[in-house]
């Protein structure tokens, strides 16, 4: 029997959960080659925490590890129900939150490590989070693919932590009730991006698919509708998405350093999001709240055919052999 210890929180609605207790041994180097690692070695892990019948296609799971940096409070991978993921912002600020739950961390600044870099995040005293993400960048605007069933969209490729697809180009209703319209639309246009060989930097896949529209609330700037890579949709505003977004907008000259945008998810809970210059680069800061919702001890057992998942890569090797 292995017992895995986690804490779950939400942040806008979106759950994280924070394993702290009882995860593979992935060495001392740098978070990207322990990433690697664990992609590659402990997929079967990352199935048993996330996915059913422990989890849901919702859940984005974290692995706390000790950082290669020691000036990093902590350090994270962040997973997800199909593979990990290079940096999680909603996910920074849940663990954020978890760590002063666990009494690791008061309010203040905090450097996180993580595969693609370094983050800061401020623990403010009323339990909001800032996330200070890394460099954002905007690649092509305005790039068309023709959709299956839809017709030709255009939409905008960025990088925010992860690689996103960003259309305002479409005549869908942002609306809680046209989540599997929403759904279906977001997948055709992620198949598309795909079968047409349209990629991030050195080919990379666009995992990330991001509808913008007007928001419900006249205090927000917009609502967005964003398609992870699992094909479960994102219930927070999306801090990697809203990264991207902040990215786009600098590049076009509708945000300006220290501006303010209101970010709104399809729930209506919202980020604030603003940018800042860097050496040339766009760095984003999110803030948001997170809320810590239970403290649990997995337990996996030899005999449980689902022991490490209903999707695990070794259910699914027993029942090829079967």
């Amino acid at each position: 029997m292995k017992k895995i210890h986690v804490i779950d929180s939400h942040t806008g609605g979106e759950p994280t959960r924070i394993v702290y207790g009882g995860g593979p041994d992935l060495g001392q180097g740098p978070l990207a080659d322990r990433a690697r690692l664990f992609l590659q070695h402990h997929d079967h892990f990352r199935s048993a925490v996330v996915n059913e019948p422990r989890g849901s296609d919702v859940i984005v799971g974290a692995l706390l590890l000790k950082p290669t940096d020691p000036t990093c409070a902590a350090g994270v991978i962040f997973f997800n129900n199909v593979g990990t993921l290079g940096m999680c912002g909603h996910g920074t600020i849940g663990l954020i939150v978890t760590l002063q739950h666990l009494g690791k961390i008061q309010p203040g600044e905090h450097r996180i490590e993580t595969p693609v870099g370094i983050v800061t995040a401020i623990l403010h005293t009323n339990g909001e989070v800032s996330v200070r993400n890394i460099a954002s960048r905007r690649i092509t605007k305005e790039v068309r693919v023709s959709v299956d069933g839809i017709g030709e969209i255009t939409g905008d490729i960025a990088w925010g932590g992860n690689w996103f697809f960003l259309v305002a180009d479409h005549t869908e209703e942002l609306a809680r009730h046209r989540i599997e319209r929403l759904t279906e639309v977001s997948w055709r246009i992620r198949k598309a991006l795909s079968a047409q060989g349209i990629t991030g930097t050195g080919g990379a896949e666009i995992d990330h698919i991001e509808l913008f529209g007007p928001p419900a609330d006249a205090k927000n700037h917009s609502r967005n509708f964003v398609l992870c890579p699992g094909k479960a949709y994102d219930r927070s505003p999306c801090g990697t998405g809203t990264s991207a977004k902040l990215a786009c907008l600098y590049a076009d000259g509708k945000l300006k350093p220290g501006e303010i945008w209101r970010q709104e998810s399809i729930l209506g809970s919202v980020f604030e999001g603003s940018v800042s210059i860097v050496d040339g680069e766009v760095i984003p800061t999110i803030k948001g709240s997170a809320f810590v919702t239970a403290e649990s001890t997995l337990i996996l057992q030899e005999n449980d055919p689902f022991q490490w998942g209903i999707d695990s890569p070794l259910q699914a090797g027993t029942e090829r052999e079967a």
